[in-house]
């Protein structure tokens, strides 16, 4: 009696279907944690500006800048931190960070908002605490 060492067409099938669906699940897995990932980029960035807008410019000033037209405007922090994941910048329309202001005269402002929009979450916010 001879004995059998290789595989079956419906093995050699079932296999290829079982390692489809891992590298499907193993991709739709990662993009997740990859936005998780972004996601937590912006609330860090969000909240450097945070922190410096409130112990950095507030300080200085008494009042909040009315934009973030560059980095210099608050050089307490990383320039790249401006940058959102995706390359725009707080300054450039269409960027994941928004900083709103109201109250204003003459360029300074008595309240803002910073914002981020997050893709697995809802908007991440911090407003001006004077």
């Amino acid at each position: 009696m001879k004995t059998r060492k290789a595989f079956t067409v419906l093995e050699l099938i079932l296999a290829i279907v079982f390692v489809g669906i891992f590298v499907v699940l193993f991709f739709l897995q990662k993009q997740s944690v990859d936005a998780m990932s972004r996601d937590e980029k912006r609330k860090t960035a969000i909240n450097a500006m945070y922190y410096a807008l409130e112990e950095g410019y507030y300080a200085a000033n008494k009042a909040y800048p009315e934009n973030i037209e560059n980095a210099e405007v608050l050089p307490w922090i990383d320039p790249n931190l401006f940058t959102d994941p995706y390359g725009a910048n707080i300054w450039d329309k269409g960027s994941n960070y928004v900083y709103e202001t109201s109250d204003c005269t003459d360029g300074k402002c008595k309240s803002y908002t910073l914002r981020a929009t997050l893709e697995k979450e809802a908007d991440y916010i911090k407003t001006s605490r004077h």
